[in-house]
Formats: C-alpha cells, structure tokens, sequence
C-alpha cells in the first residue's frame, strides 16, 4: 500500500462531553476490512501516537481510528477524580465511539494501559471486535510498573517538563498526571488484574511487548497471552515501553501477519 492517508477530525457525543477523535483512511484501502482503534496510554492522547497511526493505515490498507479520552488531549475535561474502575469504565462507554463511526466491526489496539481497556473492550464488544492488540499493556500491577510511575513523576518536576504535558492536554495536564500517579499507588488499587476480564475475549489476540519495558516485564504479555480464551500469539520486541515511538518499523512488522493471518479480522 502506497500514498499517505487523508486524516479526518471528529467529535464524538457524550452524556459527560465531548471526546476528539481522528481519522486515518488510506488510499485504496478495502472498505471491507475492518477498522483499527487505538486506545491511548495514561499520559497519551491522539497526538502523541505521532506518526504511527498513518503509518499503520499506509502499510496495512486499513482505516485507523485513534480518539481522546474523556479529560485528555482535546476532549472535554474529566468530571471530578478518576475512578478506581476507569479501565473497565472505557468498555462501557465504548459504544458512543462505535455509534459515531458505525462500527460493526473492528480491531482493537491499546498501548500500556490503553491495552487494558483495549482487552476490556474485546470481551464487552465480542459482538464486533475482531481482533485484540496489546501493546505493552499490563495485565497486573508489578514493583517496576509502580517504581517507573514514580520515577517519571520526578522527571516532570524538571524545569518545562510539565509545560510539555500542557502543550498536548492544555489546563488539564495536572490532573492528566495526578491521574496516573495517584490511581496506581493507590492502596484500593494495588490488587487490580485483567484477570476476570481475558477469559471473556474469544478473538484473536496479539501480546506485544518490549523486552527493556520499564514498567513491565515480560510476565505482563505472558499473562495475557495465557488469560485469554481465544487464540493468541506473543511478539517481543527490542525496545522499551513505547515501541510505536522507539521502533515503528518494527512494531508494525508484528502486526501485518497478525491481521493478515488465518483467523484474524
């Protein structure tokens, strides 16, 4: 697939506000494959997947669908303190998303936390989903995922960090990060696991992860991989927790004979 896809901004209704997406349609691109969603990660939003969601298009043929989360990037803030169940909570409101697109079908794909959400969405959504993709996700709460929480928030006390977090999230970059760092290191949500969530994913599921990830090891996608009940495969590659910003070329690679294989959306 050559050609660089059209992108197309959207907003999308909610009973709580509004939430951004975009849009990335590939020229010639087979209306009848289904579409890929990506979730974001705790301090991500549709901008900063950068470059990977049009490259995804281009290689792949398929249309890509990446959106905001409710108080992030340009989505309407988030109504008070992020609950404890946030990552089921996406699941549930998934459907406005499907709704405003008319997605019968799609594949789901989430980087770390966004993977989560990304499996809770598989087994909500059977109906449609098609395939699952974690992308360094975690499936439990590990001493070096609590440890690298702690140490990049130190990083945003260095002079323009949080300035950054501000240029994607506007004035809701601090809650944007009290968000992450508070929720994780909260004792009520030091036992949280995908555990009860994988057996209800009966699609195809893809385990990726970076083999230098700082916030999880290689027990996150071997836990996924082993939790789900339909078919899965694991793919590990040789970076650390951010593989479409670090190896683009390579996470896309994974991807392809994973969409493309016997089975797969």
């Amino acid at each position: 697939m050559t050609g660089t896809p059209e992108t197309h901004d959207a907003w999308i209704a909610s009973r709580r506000g509004r939430r951004f997406a975009t849009r990335w349609v590939p020229p010639g691109g087979e209306a009848s494959r289904s579409p890929i969603v990506l979730l974001h990660d705790s301090l991500g939003c549709v901008a900063l997947w950068r470059a990977f969601p049009a490259m995804l298009a281009a290689a792949s043929g398929r249309e890509v669908i990446a959106y905001d989360r409710l108080g992030f990037g340009c989505s309407a803030p988030y109504p008070g303190r992020l609950p404890l169940g946030f990552i089921a909570d996406e699941a549930e409101t998934f459907h406005e998303l499907r709704e405003h697109f008319g997605l019968a079908r799609f594949v789901a794909l989430g980087h770390s936390v966004g993977g989560a959400m990304a499996a809770e969405i598989a087994g909500r959504h059977a109906d449609g989903c098609e395939a699952l993709i974690t992308v360094a996700a975690q499936a439990s709460i590990e001493p070096r995922t609590l440890a690298g929480i702690r140490e990049a928030e130190q990083a945003f006390q260095s002079p323009g960090a949080m300035a950054r977090l501000a240029k994607h999230h506007g004035d809701k970059a601090e809650w944007v990060l009290r968000a992450w760092v508070d929720t994780w290191h909260s004792e009520d949500f030091a036992d949280w696991t995908l555990d009860s969530a994988l057996p209800r994913v009966t699609c195809p599921t893809l385990a990726i992860h970076g083999e230098h990830d700082e916030y999880g090891s290689l027990a996150q996608p071997e836990r996924i991989a082993g939790g789900v009940a339909g078919p899965t495969k694991m793919a590990i590659l040789p970076c650390g927790h951010v593989p479409h910003r670090e190896c683009p070329e390579r996470l896309i690679a994974a991807l392809l004979p994973f969409l493309a294989g016997p089975g797969s959306a």
